[in-house]
């Protein structure tokens, strides 16, 4: 049975069975670091990566401070779609080849990152900019990236993993301004990990939450929004082998410390795992490439996308096999978030749009989440975003006056129902306003088609049926204000902020 401890993953003992046959150049400049030249191109575009992130993602939560911060702010439990997707472009504009993108992206994740702060269940700070845990989080994507491929039977050589590494520190250079967090070599980076893992990671309840409720939980892509039993038959499977193959990769002395159990065989189903995704990478280019996986997954048989045509016709026939499932195997059937017309209660609403980060009450990071998607998309610099944060903020203080009837800071989903509040006030208003003018890019009030792509990801005439063209700033906010106070399905405001 192999050891997947961190010393065990790196692989770097002098008589270390070396099977990688694409050395790294044993020099490198800043400037080949990133780009297409990159070491981590290749390995982004590798099938095996998902399971290294998997197991990254495990390991940043098990961090004390990384795990407070996702519990307090992260959508990842109620739209994790929505959150992968936003995580695989920052990671290519990080590391393509452009630095004015990559700067911009680093101001933008740094703006981010400084407004997550608060302390955790034991009263222990935590703060989003903590030079240390930055660095955590890119150690553990090294890390990981080593390790995916010693566990699919192809580890890395020396000179690859130092490139690798260069890389990498490359990166949280690009964020912090240096790399003085991480070791300068590779040499000093074990130790580094090993003292991490066995003096500061925990048991977090993020950690449980990925291992355990995550996967068993997780919500269908908008592409198969519209098959429930299907989705949920397939994730009855995969969400706990999943788990079990990312348990049995984490480093053995941490599993043992936090109590994770190992399920007999766990080992061989890890491995056989990651070498049939290795075995993924022999597939057609195009067919593996991650941002098209992401994009096909987003889609909806609505869209204006020429793909969705094909899918419309694809999501008739699994309709039919999914009504077949049910004969053969009957499940409960889910809700369907994004169907339909009309209205939806209460309740529904206040679980599918207000309450971002999925635990069941509304407070600032719910409305924070909804401001941070919308500055993503649109690509804000500082001003136009603070100015949207801050409507936002105006926002959550005006629900907070209104409907936190017993002042414990946030609204439950019975204070909101009880309360059938009429949501547009000057606030919303103002939100509403704002949301206009950092679309309305060209100042020329009134949004046109490539503007209303960038915000709803969707196709400008379609969506805006009867609503005239283009879309005028009256039009836009009358129709924003009745989506957030009628509870009305809107086919673009919607999926703005409920699509998983």
């Amino acid at each position: 049975m192999t050891d997947s401890g961190s010393k065990g993953s790196a692989g770097t003992g002098a008589g270390a069975d070396h099977h990688d046959r694409e050395p790294g150049p044993a020099a490198h400049d800043d400037a080949s670091l990133f780009g297409p030249d990159s070491r981590f191109h290749t390995f982004f575009h590798d099938p095996r990566w998902a399971l290294a992130v998997v197991r990254a993602t495990v390991l940043e939560a098990a961090h004390p401070q990384v795990g407070a911060a996702l519990i307090d702010n992260s959508t990842f439990v109620a739209h994790p779609w929505r959150r992968l997707r936003n995580t695989v472009v920052s990671l290519q504009r990080m590391f393509g080849p452009d630095d004015d993108v990559r700067r911009r992206e680093a101001a933008r994740l740094n703006r981010l990152h400084a407004r997550l702060k608060g302390a955790d269940a034991h009263h222990r700070p935590y703060d989003a900019m903590d030079p240390e845990v930055r660095a955590w989080v890119v150690a553990t994507l090294f890390e990981s990236s080593v390790t995916m491929c010693r566990l699919s039977g192809q580890p890395l050589e020396q000179k690859v993993m130092e490139r690798l590494y260069a890389e990498f520190r490359s990166y949280l250079a690009a964020l912090d301004g240096d790399a003085d967090h991480l070791p300068s070599t590779l040499q000093e980076f074990w130790p580094y990990y090993d003292r991490v893992v066995e003096e500061r990671l925990e048991n977090t309840e993020a950690m449980r939450v990925i291992l355990y409720r995550l996967f068993d939980h997780l919500p269908a892509p908008p592409l198969l929004n519209g098959l429930p039993t299907m989705w949920a038959a397939g994730r009855a499977v995969a969400g706990p082998v999943i788990g079990v193959i990312t348990v049995a990769s984490l480093p053995e002395p941490f599993r043992r410390r936090a109590g994770l159990p190992e399920t007999p065989g766990a080992q061989t189903l890890m491995q056989s795992a990651y070498l049939a995704a290795g075995l993924a990478r022999f597939l057609p280019d195009g067919w593996i490439q991650p941002e098209g996986i992401i994009k096909l997954l987003a889609l909806s048989p609505g869209d204006d996308d020429p793909r969705a045509r094909t899918i419309s016709a694809l999501s008739d026939r699994m309709k039919r096999a999914g009504a077949l499932v049910r004969l053969l195997m009957p499940l409960v059937p889910e809700p369907d978030p994004g169907g339909g017309t009309g209205t939806r209660s209460a309740e529904e609403f206040f679980a599918a749009v207000l309450d971002q980060t999925g635990d069941g009450y509304v407070d600032w990071p719910d409305l924070a989440a909804m401001a941070r998607e919308v500055a993503g998309r649109l690509d804000l610099d500082e001003p136009d975003e603070t100015r949207l944060y801050d409507a936002f903020a105006g926002w959550w203080r005006e629900l907070q006056a209104a409907l936190d009837t017993d002042g414990d800071g946030r609204v439950s989903a019975r204070e909101y129902a009880e309360a059938v509040p009429s949501l547009a006030g000057p606030a919303l208003i103002r939100v509403a306003e704002v949301l206009f003018d950092v679309t309305d890019t060209d100042g020329d009030q009134r949004v046109d088609a490539d503007e209303y792509r960038a915000l709803f990801r969707r196709g400008f005439r379609r969506d805006t049926a009867g609503t005239g063209v283009p879309y005028t700033r009256p039009a836009f906010v009358r129709d924003f204000l009745s989506f957030m106070s009628g509870r009305e399905r809107s086919s673009p405001y919607d999926p703005l902020f409920s699509d998983a």
